[in-house]
């Protein structure tokens, strides 16, 4: 059998960066691509010392709508054809729709949904025309109700979770998969970017991004449509699914104020 070539977005840092270690592990091949070269060829060395994984670095921002185009032609040109996509790339924003800028704002769905969107698109093809492999999608738990205060932010979870359960189903026969990771607060430099420094969100217990990425890579391998990691965040996802509509949006709220 080939070897694998994966390529996961967002892979500086966190859960993508995590994430790339567990492909590695495997003795996949690796695309990196984030914006920042430095972290990415730190990486790149880290994973070749530890697993003899060739590592292929691209330093690209996924907010340029053309980004994903340029991508994908900078990888045909070079021969590499993708098995695995890993589409991890993504931020929040704290704050209220009406006060948070609306660039950052618009950027936001650009790399959560636009950007994840095309790149599922472009690659999906290739992989099913070779029957294997498939898409591994970050999500959220916040993908599982409305986020008041970071509502950009969970509408384009929701969307992420929404798309990867049809794509699965559209998918079923072809030997291609699709996987939806729904991270509940983990440590990672999201909170930061995000400005989530103190909101009482940021108080709660947080899981490791390795454990995340564990619980990804092992559902994406097992052909699972949705991983949600911790037995505390599956609780919580399925209270969430009976209670009235209108609690967990005023519990968010609570955290997120």
């Amino acid at each position: 059998m080939a070897v694998e070539t994966v390529l996961v977005t967002g892979a500086s840092a966190g859960i993508g960066r995590a994430l790339a270690e567990r492909f590695a592990a495997d003795g996949a091949e690796l695309v990196l691509r984030a914006r920042r070269r430095d972290a990415l060829d730190a990486l790149a060395d880290e994973l070749k010392d530890r697993h003899g994984t060739s590592c292929r670095v691209i330093v690209a921002d996924l907010a340029e709508a053309d980004a994903p185009d340029a991508l994908v032609g900078a990888l045909a040109m070079a021969g590499v054809a993708v098995d695995v996509l890993v589409n991890n790339a993504g931020f929040g924003a704290f704050g209220p729709v009406a006060g948070l800028d609306e660039q950052r704002q618009a950027d936001m769905m650009q790399v959560n949904v636009m950007t994840l969107t095309r790149l599922t698109r472009l690659f999906l093809p290739g992989m099913i025309e070779r029957g294997r492999c498939g898409v591994l999608n970050v999500a959220s738990t916040a993908a599982f109700q409305p986020g008041p205060n970071m509502a950009v932010y969970y509408a384009t979870k929701a969307y992420v979770l929404s798309f990867t359960e049809a794509l699965a189903e559209e998918l079923a026969g072809s030997g291609v998969t699709a996987t939806a990771l729904c991270p509940g607060f983990t440590a990672t430099e999201f909170q930061a970017v995000a400005d989530l420094q103190g909101v009482p969100l940021a108080n709660l217990p947080a899981a490791s991004a390795m454990d995340v990425a564990v619980t990804g890579h092992r559902a994406f391998r097992a052909g699972k449509i949705t991983a949600i990691h911790g037995l505390a965040d599956r609780l919580g996802v399925l209270s969430q699914r009976l209670a009235p509509r209108a609690w967990p949006r005023r519990m968010v709220k609570r955290l997120q104020s």
